[in-house]
């Protein structure tokens, strides 16, 4: 497990962009944090780690939003509003959990049964005492 501290926005689109660098074919992340802490700031930075210039917003009413520009496919998933882990196998994920493309995942409690054996679980904190744009980001594989 490891633990970042970031004081300001840039801070953790960088820390997406480091861990987007280093991504592998195959590799599935989980980002969890509640609505507003920052987890389309790090996807966009991770998006950048893999190459990808085109803007990167999340596919809340998608789903799943596909990336073909860098040097790995990125698949970004926000399952927030799924209604049954089935909706999954509709779309295809095992395409994008076991292809050769980086897949990250929002809200990934909802379809933990369907998430492959290793995955490296994100999730980002707010806390204000430390200041508005303070995030506690914890990395862990599983």
């Amino acid at each position: 497990m490891m633990i970042k501290e970031t004081f300001q926005p840039e801070e953790t689109y960088r820390l997406g962009e480091e861990l987007g660098q280093k991504a592998q074919a195959g590799q599935v992340y989980c980002l969890n944090g509640d609505l507003g802490v920052g987890k389309t700031v790090f996807t966009q930075g991770f998006a950048a780690g893999l190459g990808i210039k085109e803007p990167v917003n999340s596919p809340t009413f998608t789903i799943v939003q596909e990336y073909d520009g860098g040097r790995l496919p990125f698949y970004h998933f926000d399952v927030y509003r799924i209604g049954d882990v089935s909706e999954m196998d509709e779309i295809g994920y095992e395409d994008c959990f076991y292809g050769n493309g980086v897949s990250l995942i929002e809200w990934p409690g909802l379809i933990q049964e369907i998430l492959p054996e290793h995955t490296v679980w994100i999730t980002i904190e707010k806390n204000l005492e430390k200041g508005f744009d303070y995030r506690k980001i914890t990395l862990e594989n599983r």
